[in-house]
Parts: structure tokens; C-alpha cells; sequence
């Protein structure tokens, strides 16, 4: 991994990411909800509505090599992290870490981040780089505000918040 590069992904990259996606995703079998998992996890066609949504996805290779994906969104006030996914066999091996990093930089924004409550190597992913969940309520508002998701997952999900974010929550709203 000493060539790791980020990059911007490209119409060309979607076979990739969604393979990454849907071998990295193999972490969560066993622990997302199993009426909420589903072969494969994220269908082309749900990938191609996620970026058409605006998601923008970057790359983590080496060689040529993809070996993690991760989307970043505006949605106004804050940026979100969707869909980060790193190769099973390199995962817990920082790619994930370099990925958010160079994401955070990005934009200047609060960033949240949205994961499954049973995912506690996600959670603790993110709590060792920053980030700290929110409350249940907070949760569920942010949820319902700048994700687009099932009624389900809500309920069955987390989110994590930069200090960014959390150093802001006393401005109105």
C-alpha cells in the first residue's frame, strides 16, 4: 500500500465501486438487521441512484488497484459520508482512514455520518478518528432530514458527528 492515491471517481470506476461496496459490505453480514440486508447489498441500480443523488464518490488504489470507495453529499449546512467500504482483505488497514481524511478536507462543513447501530467496528472506526454519536432524539431528526432512508432503518441505525458539529449544536436551528 506504499502508492495508496485518492481520487475522484469517474463514470469508469462504477464496476469497481460497486464491487468494493458489495465485498466490503460482507463486514455486516451477521449484523445488520437481517430484514434490511439483501444479495448483493447495494444493487447497480441503487448505486446509480446514489450518484445521480449527488453522492460523489472517491477511490483509494494502488497500482491501478481499487482497494476502498467512500461518497461524500452536501446537503446544505452539513456534508455527509455515505457508503464507505474498504476491501475485505485490507480492511482495519488504514485505507478507510486515508479515505475520510482527505474527505474531511473537502469541505469545511460539520460532517455526520450514518451507520447501523450493530455495526460496532463502524462505530469505533469512526469514534478513533473523531467523530462521537449523537443522541437517539438528534439522531432520529437528523436521519429524517438529510438522509433519504426507510422508516426501518432509522430505527436500526446510528449517527456519528465531527466536532464540528457537535461544538455547533447550541445555534439554532
Amino acid at each position: 500500500m506504499s502508492a495508496l492515491q485518492i481520487r475522484r471517481a469517474s463514470p469508469a470506476d462504477r464496476s469497481a465501486i460497486y464491487a468494493i461496496i458489495n465485498d466490503g459490505a460482507q463486514a455486516y453480514r451477521g449484523v445488520i438487521p437481517p430484514d434490511r440486508w439483501h444479495e448483493p447489498y447495494m444493487p447497480m441500480e441503487e448505486l446509480e441512484r446514489e450518484i445521480a443523488a449527488s453522492i460523489e464518490f472517491w477511490v483509494a488504489e494502488d497500482g491501478g488497484a481499487t482497494l476502498g470507495v467512500m461518497g461524500i453529499q452536501d446537503r446544505g449546512d452539513v456534508t455527509l459520508i455515505r457508503h464507505a467500504y474498504v476491501s475485505t482483505k485490507l480492511q482495519r488497514g488504514g485505507v478507510g482512514t486515508k479515505l475520510l481524511r482527505h474527505l474531511q478536507g473537502l469541505s469545511g462543513k460539520p460532517f455526520l455520518i450514518g451507520t447501523w447501530a450493530a455495526s460496532h467496528r463502524a462505530i469505533a472506526f469512526y469514534e478513533r478518528n473523531g467523530f462521537s454519536l449523537v443522541t437517539k432524539e438528534e439522531k432520529e431528526r437528523l436521519l429524517r432530514k438529510y438522509w433519504s432512508i426507510p422508516e426501518r432503518q432509522i430505527e436500526t441505525s446510528v449517527v456519528l458527528a465531527d466536532q464540528r458539529y457537535l461544538r455547533g449544536t447550541s445555534r439554532s436551528r
